[in-house]
């Protein structure tokens, strides 16, 4: 099984890309206090554009659609679901509630994964809280639209042991003083996937957890600009890191740096539109 040494893998890390990244986006999370006492009106409709693009952009990479009118009472709470993709949309903006009313209560741990994930099919209530009952595989399309397997996650029955090994390890490192906690964000969020613990909503779930993590390290972008839109505007190039960084996971021959350098990539973006 893979083993989840990230306090060894954030150093590994640092190449001077890397260090660049996470300079500016020191950088910028050092003047975000000025914009949340400076502009409180523009940062409440920042706030509002936010929620719906994240609610629609991440549903959307999975397939899940719904017309602006109704999207836009999913988001607000105004309607009931009508149809399984009403019902998963408003489950994410539930959770995506709670994250955003509750993160400094809410820790990456195994139980608090599946309570996340059950609030994410809140409206398909036998669907949410349960790891997977079987095997799943990650697939892509080739340019003839036939289907390939691009990774082969974690066995089902050896799922629960290896999300209780990755929350342990990463809370560990991530109580460490001497760790980025910005570069561990990465490693969990592709582990995670790498797992695939559930047998639906993982892709999702590893944009909600994108958020919370960064919103206890003390990153705040994400509220008011939308990451899961700015995946979504580069979704070739989030599946390519994403295959990049898997290969060899299995055997920890894999190299996290692709996947790493596209996401503090988003996140400094996000800063960058939210000075702008």
């Amino acid at each position: 099984m893979h083993t989840f040494e990230y306090k060894l893998l954030s150093e590994k890390l640092l190449t001077p890309s890397i260090v660049r990244q996470l300079s500016g986006i020191h950088e910028h999370k050092g003047k975000q206090e000025l914009f949340l006492e400076a502009s409180p009106d523009v940062l409440s409709s920042l706030l509002k554009i936010a929620v719906i693009q994240s609610t629609r952009s991440s549903n959307r990479i999975e397939g899940i659609v719904a017309a602006d009118s109704r999207l836009k009472e999913l988001v607000e709470m105004d309607t009931a679901p009508a149809n399984r993709s009403e019902a998963e949309i408003a489950g994410y903006r539930k959770a995506l509630s709670l994250i955003h009313e509750s993160y400094e209560f809410i820790e990456p741990k195994p139980g608090v994964l599946r309570q996340l994930h059950q609030i994410l099919y809140s409206f398909l209530t036998s669907e949410g809280g349960h790891y997977k009952n079987s095997d799943n595989i990650i697939e892509e399309k080739d340019s003839n639209g036939v289907s390939h397997v691009r990774f082969r996650p974690v066995p089902a029955f050896q799922t629960p042991e290896a999300v209780e090994k990755m929350c342990q390890a990463f809370s560990d490192a991530w109580e460490d003083p001497k760790t980025d906690q910005l570069l561990l964000i990465p490693l969990f969020i592709l582990d995670f996937l790498s797992i695939h613990p559930f047998n639906d909503g993982n892709g999702r779930m590893s944009r909600l957890l994108t958020l919370l993590l960064l919103y206890r390290a003390g990153y705040i972008s994400g509220k008011y600009i939308s990451l899961e839109h700015l995946v979504e505007e580069s979704k070739e190039t989030y599946y390519s890191s994403l295959k990049s960084s898997s290969q060899g996971w299995h055997e920890n021959q894999n190299s996290y740096v692709e996947f790493t350098e596209y996401l503090l990539g988003v996140i400094l973006r996000s800063y960058q539109e939210l000075e702008s």
